[in-house]
């Protein structure tokens, strides 16, 4: 199978998708909880992008661990990525 994955069980479609549902929704929920509990915008954004960044340091670091990658530098990586991408969507938001 393509990149010498597995093929994907069929009959396991629908846990799948729902799986990658759940992740999704938690995933969009970090950067937004800031937002439910901090009533001034401004200081909601900067805890956002805290928070979010943390959450990118942490699931880099143990995708890191899962893939027998090095976590730090998965770690670091995500981050940056996730980070590079978060200020593109906000420069071009903001356009």
């Amino acid at each position: 199978f393509e990149l010498g994955l597995e093929k994907p069980d069929p009959k396991r479609a629908l846990q799948s998708a729902v799986t990658i549902a759940a992740s999704y929704i938690a995933g969009g929920l970090v950067p937004l909880i800031p937002y439910m509990f901090i009533p001034k915008a401004s200081e909601a954004v900067v805890t956002s992008v805290g928070v979010t960044l943390l959450a990118l340091l942490f699931f880099g670091y143990v995708k890191g661990r899962f893939t027998g990658n090095k976590p730090f530098r998965s770690a670091l990586e995500t981050t940056l990525i996730g980070a590079i991408a978060s200020a593109a969507a906000f420069g071009m938001a903001r356009a």
